[in-house]
């Protein structure tokens, strides 16, 4: 029986290229649909060297209906894994039109292109800003929405679509994962995170300081009410980020309606624990200064992850140090991203398995009015 095709929106990028990784490891086939704005082809070769396939890449936008209406009819995939967007609060606040555009509009188009092949299971990639900034830690699913830029409110609208559709219609199965802080890379060193111009978030920028990169870290705020007076965040790595898309399909595919769920590590770690770890990592000292406060950042931030377990079977298992660790071996094998050859060790380290949490059948079981059965 052919593995089941999965559309992967934005799955060239950080976490969709691993996420694609993890899809293969369960006996999936992604299909990439891919702007590469801000990613690269050659990221899904490299998932290639780690899995020995290559997703097939369709260069599209989820804002063009007929693009993806091509792309369904080609592709006989049976579920889309939607994490296709624009992540940058900053730029969110000086654009936000453009965010509403490609995040809320560009998701309303694929969803209704889903609904036109007859495609009705769905992992959408949302995002802890949802919440905003103002709930005590650690957060549940159950907290208020109350997202403080247009980044996060565009999460909490498609969030707000998805149960309207799911409501409406109780054919649909989907599954909205709120990231926290998804950090690391592939164990192998071929596949990690490639910010374009300087890294909004702190793993890369810290790796960037190690690697000679960056001359030192600014550290915004040493005097909040924490252990060390610096933030603290729920990092988790990026590959069980990968693995809980993999967790979530097969539970939309199997239970219609809508699942809101974390994806966090369930505790929190400050900028200079991430500091300590990395140096621990990469064997080199981190400079760094005391900045002032940023306007918004809040003390301390981390989820309650259980919820993920409960619905899911999914738990976060890689702690900081492999986070850094893996981190720090991209960064070192690849100081110019993909313009630098595969890492040679990269072919001693041990495939992959599927570490999604659920049993290891690959097959999705429709749901009802699927076209591509």
């Amino acid at each position: 029986m052919p593995a089941p095709g999965i559309l992967v929106t934005g799955g060239a990028g950080f976490i969709g290229s691993h996420t694609c990784v993890a899809l293969i490891a369960a006996g999936y086939r992604p299909v990439v649909l891919d702007t590469l704005v801000n990613s690269d082809a050659r990221s899904l070769k490299r998932v290639a060297c780690i899995t020995g396939i290559e997703p097939v890449l369709v260069r599209a936008d989820v804002r063009d209906a007929a693009a993806l209406d091509r792309a369904f009819a080609a592709h006989p995939v049976r579920a889309v894994v939607h994490l296709a967007g624009l992540k940058a609060v900053g730029e969110s606040v000086a654009d936000p039109l453009g965010y509403y555009d490609v995040n809320l509009a560009g998701t309303l188009s694929l969803v209704q292109a889903m609904g036109r092949a007859g495609v009705r299971t769905l992992v959408f990639s949302s995002s802890a800003t949802v919440y905003g900034d103002s709930h005590p830690s650690p957060i549940p699913e159950s907290a208020a929405c109350n997202a403080v830029n247009p980044y996060g409110r565009t999460k909490a609208m498609v969030e707000s679509v998805l149960a309207d559709l799911s409501r409406s219609d109780g054919r649909w199965g989907i599954a909205c994962l709120r990231y926290f802080n998804p950090v690391g890379a592939h164990e192998s060193g071929l596949l990690g995170e490639l910010p374009h111009g300087p890294p909004n978030n702190l793993m890369p920028y810290v790796a960037q300081v190690a690697a000679g990169e960056r001359d030192c870290l600014v550290v915004h705020g040493a005097d909040y009410d924490t252990a060390d007076g610096t933030g603290v965040r729920d990092y988790v790595h990026v590959m069980d980020v990968a693995e809980g898309h993999v967790a979530a399909l097969r539970h939309a595919a199997r239970r219609p309606g809508v699942l809101m769920t974390n994806l966090g590590t369930g505790h929190g770690a400050s900028v200079l624990e991430v500091v300590s770890a990395f140096e621990r990592a990469s064997g080199r000292r981190i400079a760094l200064r005391i900045g002032p406060r940023r306007p918004g950042d809040a003390p301390a931030y981390w989820a309650d992850a259980r919820g993920a377990f409960l619905a899911l079977g999914w738990r976060a298992r890689r702690d900081l140090d492999q986070m850094c660790a893996d981190s720090w071996r991209w960064q070192a094998a690849n100081p110019h991203g993909f313009d630098d050859p595969a890492p040679a060790f990269a072919a001693n380290l041990p495939r992959f398995q599927d570490n999604s949490g659920a049993d290891t059948d690959a097959n999705i079981n429709s749901n009802v009015g699927h076209s591509h059965a």
